[in-house]
């Protein structure tokens, strides 16, 4: 009973116990990661089977079935996984959250959101509230990149 004592007393010091949190951090990362890869693969995979069929299988209407709109939020969702894919890399390399990558990704995806609006299914108040949300996001980023531009000179 005192080993255990002994090693949860080891365990829990600073030093150690934040080397665990570091190692978890890490798998957890890399599990991610290995993850997003799965979903962009699949996702390209979507894409081009899309293209496919609207290009050469089905009765054309034109070039495509699916509306332009369609097929730019496919390009654009496999764009949003890069950008996490790239946030959680940084994240792997520098073992710090990048805020400036991070609300990059967020205007891509409010952005996504704008273009694949459909104003049948939707109130004009939510193409309001999306670009409220772009305007936000792009002080934001605005106030970051100066900040990180201030620190460098």
């Amino acid at each position: 009973m005192l080993k255990i004592l002994a090693w949860l007393e080891d365990f829990f010091k600073d030093r150690n116990f934040l080397k665990v949190i570091h190692i978890t951090e890490n798998l957890v990362s890399k599990v991610l990661s290995l993850a997003l890869i799965v979903v962009i693969f699949v996702a390209l995979y979507d894409l081009v089977l899309v293209l496919i069929t609207d290009l050469f299988k089905e009765e054309p209407i034109g070039f495509f079935n699916r509306t332009l709109i369609e097929l730019f939020g496919f390009f654009l969702n496999i764009l949003i996984a890069l950008e996490l894919l790239e946030n959680i890399t940084v994240y792997l390399r520098k073992h710090i959250v990048q805020l400036e990558l991070v609300l990059t990704t967020a205007l891509i995806a409010v952005a996504r959101k704008i273009i694949i609006f459909d104003p049948s299914k939707y109130q004009k108040v939510d193409l309001i509230s999306l670009g409220l949300a772009i305007v936000c996001l792009a002080i934001s980023y605005g106030i970051i990149r100066y900040v990180n531009n201030d620190k460098k000179f």
